[in-house]
């Protein structure tokens, strides 16, 4: 095996630490992520969770500004950087070496289903994750590693599983903006 540097440490140190905690208390690991996304402009949105503030808009061509990036583009980045974080984090757990990751989300649509064309659905028709991985370990180890990550990513099985999605509305009147 490989010695490990700092950086492989500190990982494979979290990851058993927060694998032993979830296991002994399951509870600790039974969470409601709220992500708040608020029009703020035309169709730009500030998008907050916890600490983290984004914008996203529609570019000019959708009638946004392009004042960030559209939500396709999140979508697949969340994709993206959860299966490269998830290869890194399971390599340092596999003790396997990894000295580079790279992932690319290649997604294939019909852009009528978001304009209401009948029979065309708006979401992807297939999804491709093009993945390099830079190491000095087996192929067979790499490949343990990607299985290992792809058995435990998140938005690996949102994307590839069918989710529960329930929508609750609520209708307000504007405010009064004064001047009465």
């Amino acid at each position: 095996m490989v010695p490990m540097n700092d950086t492989d440490e500190r990982i494979r140190t979290a990851f058993a630490r927060n694998a032993k905690a979830v296991t002994l208390r399951p509870a600790i690991g039974q969470k409601t992520a709220v992500t708040k996304a608020r029009l703020t402009d035309g169709l730009r949105c500030e998008i907050e969770d916890g600490r983290w503030k984004l914008v996203s808009d529609s570019s000019e061509k959708s009638g946004g500004t392009g004042a960030g990036p559209d939500p396709g583009m999140i979508g697949r980045a969340a994709l993206a950087s959860c299966l490269a974080i998830g290869y890194r984090t399971w390599a340092a757990h596999l003790g396997v070496p990894v000295s580079g990751v790279e992932v690319e989300v290649q997604a294939d649509f019909d852009a009528r289903g978001q304009y209401g064309a009948e029979g065309i659905p708006a979401g992807y028709s297939e999804i491709r994750c093009v993945v390099r991985i830079e190491s000095e370990a087996s192929e067979a180890d790499v490949a343990r590693v990607i299985e290992a990550a792809d058995d435990a990513s998140m938005y690996w099985d949102v994307f590839a599983r069918p989710q529960k999605l329930v929508r609750q509305v609520t209708v307000t009147k504007p405010a009064d903006k004064g001047g009465g």
